[in-house]
């Protein structure tokens, strides 16, 4: 064995493998540095980097059997048999080894300077250019002959964007802004501007028994240039490997990275069986809708999805939305909706703790229930499993919102603009979080742009009538809360314009909108917060202040989540009551 490494060191094969590994490594930097600029497809690239590194045995093997002379490459038999003179191979290798390492920095800063030139022919992003690593998947066509099966092309559609979303690398556009528009429009360019995207996914979805056509074409909506396109014809249960083939095939035609854990969470199947499958979509196609009736569908739709399946981890994220939904749209207080909401939750992250939607709805769940901090780190957690989760980055702006954490909170707000850009809620809530923050001129600009999106969205009426009521324009905040009210007959609305007229000096319609609020909660959920907006117009700061306080020991917690930072609450402030209430809520929970 001694006689056998003496040899390898004889031969050289050691400095044979030395010069062979950094040129090999050198060589490799450059291409990955190089060959990206001109749009090589990644798959080659990593074909010859597999190249390089199946070459370091035949490397080897050849430099046992043959060597280096003055006179040119020689077996090693004959240059054995050569005089010593002859035989010098003097410092060949070193030179191999310095060659490939300047090699190795030239190409490096090559392809820095190429990808420079690149990026400069482009106008900045900031003045209006859109980053190539962009896509918006829109609504897939419905070909099936059964008009119920739209709910099918809908949820295929999400799945593939959904997978997208998980890729870092990507900037993908959610679906709530990409339902605003047809599967196949004409102006792509204008759409592609409006949501912030280059590239544009087009589909449509056939499905007849246990049969699946899905076709999908890939579009640069600068160039009209038809980048990609593919038909798959597949059974029912083959669907999940037809969305995640999509997605990769995507997301390698954009020349995103993908790490290890994003390629397998695109592959991932959520369920072996197809008819829990059908029964999900069925049941986000009715949350989606978001009405309480709506919402008790989606609860019915989601338990039967269980019922098929009770490892399907997403059935019961979608069931604990639809519970942490019915307080704002059905009426229902939190103290009967959040704790099936937290079970259903529970078992969601017992199956998969990687699951990103998951995270986001018990950040929500916790942030609900006034464990603010845990809400905070659930929620940064969605968003490191799912880059591009808009709803996460939403949410876990309003978690920063509730500790006072205002610049990380208008960061996220904005990062969720960029990923839903025509989402309503969103875009309102960002005005909250301006307006919180006491930086009312931008508020009013977010809410009046969140209008020009949905000029009948109730939210932004409330809103505004919030923002121009602290800049002392009490008769329009009057007219936006009566409109926000005749839009959505919610509670809040109503108790907001019971303030103002409190406020205006109307005591008299205050205190005709606080009896209507007593006696409709005789009947259906009021909640406390809402109450107490009206006594605080009316100057009764310590009804105001008992409210809140029953609010937090029954756990009626809507709205209360805001109370540190909240406006609307800003008479009471310093009262030691209060104060003594704002800790108890803020308090990180044991």
């Amino acid at each position: 064995m001694n006689n056998f490494f003496a040899e390898l060191k004889r031969r050289n094969v050691y400095k044979v493998a030395v010069a062979y590994i950094v040129a090999g490594w050198a060589l490799s930097q450059g291409i990955a540095q190089v060959l990206p600029v001109f749009d090589i497809p990644n798959l080659v690239i990593r074909l010859i980097v597999l190249l390089i590194i199946v070459g370091l045995p035949v490397a080897l093997i050849l430099a046992w059997m043959f060597e280096m002379t003055p006179e040119g490459i020689k077996r090693t038999a004959t240059a054995d048999a050569m005089p010593a003179a002859a035989r010098s191979k003097k410092h060949t290798w070193i030179y191999v080894v310095v060659i490939a390492g300047l090699f190795s920095i030239g190409l490096f800063f090559l392809g820095r300077y190429s990808a420079g030139n690149k990026e400069s022919g482009r106008p900045p992003a900031t003045a209006g250019s859109l980053p190539q690593k962009s896509i918006a998947v829109l609504p897939f066509d419905n070909l099936s002959r059964d008009p119920d099966n739209a709910y099918f092309a809908e949820g295929v559609q999400d799945e593939i964007l959904t997978r997208l979303a998980k890729v870092a690398d990507l900037k993908v556009i959610s679906r709530t802004s990409t339902q605003h528009f047809k599967s196949a429009p004409e102006n792509l360019p204008q759409i592609a501007k409006q949501l912030g995207v280059t590239n544009i996914l087009e589909g449509s979805v056939q499905k007849a028994a246990d049969q699946v056509r899905v076709n999908v074409q890939l579009i640069n909506a600068i160039t009209d240039a038809h980048v990609w396109a593919d038909t798959y014809d597949r059974k029912l249960t083959d669907i999940f490997a037809v969305e995640s083939e999509i997605a990769k095939n995507i997301a390698e035609t954009l020349q995103a990275r993908l790490s290890g854990s994003e390629k397998t969470s695109i592959a991932k199947t959520p369920t072996v069986n197809p008819e829990a499958y059908e029964l999900y979509l069925k049941g986000r196609f009715f949350w989606n809708k978001r009405t309480g009736t709506d919402l008790r569908k989606a609860i019915d739709y989601f338990n039967q999805a269980i019922a098929k399946d009770p490892n399907y981890a997403l059935a019961y994220v979608g069931l604990a939305d639809s519970y942490l939904l019915l307080s704002s749209y059905a009426a229902v207080s939190p103290a009967e909706s959040l704790p099936p909401a937290r079970s259903a939750l529970k078992k969601a992250l017992e199956l998969d703790d990687s699951l990103a939607e998951a995270h986001a709805s018990f950040g929500l769940l916790t942030t609900l229930e006034l464990d603010l901090h845990r809400a905070l780190d659930e929620l940064k957690r969605a968003v490191e499993l799912k880059p591009n989760y808009a709803t996460a980055h939403h949410w876990l702006a309003l978690a920063h919102l509730t500790l006072a954490q205002f610049d990380s909170a208008i960061s996220e707000a904005k990062r969720a603009i960029e990923l839903d850009p025509l989402s309503l809620v969103i875009n309102a809530d960002t005005s909250w979080i301006y307006f919180s923050a006491r930086r009312y001129d931008e508020a009013e600009a977010q809410v009046r742009k969140t209008l020009e999106i949905g000029p009948q969205f109730f939210l932004a009426h409330y809103y505004l009538g919030e923002v121009l009521q602290f800049k002392a324009h009490l008769s329009e905040a009057i007219a936006e809360f009566q409109k926000a009210f005749e839009l959505n007959n919610d509670p809040y609305s109503l108790a907001m314009l019971g303030q103002a007229y409190g406020r205006n000096g109307q005591r008299d319609e205050a205190q005709k909108i606080l009896a209507r609020l007593n006696e409709e909660a005789k009947s259906h959920y009021v909640a406390p917060y809402a109450l107490a907006l009206v006594q605080i117009g009316l100057g009764d700061k310590d009804r105001a202040i008992e409210e809140l306080d029953h609010a937090y020991r029954e756990q009626e917690t809507n709205y209360l989540f805001g109370i540190k930072v909240d406006p609307m609450l800003d008479d009471l402030r310093g009262d030691p009551r209060f104060e003594a209430l704002v800790r108890r809520v803020t308090a990180a929970k044991q």
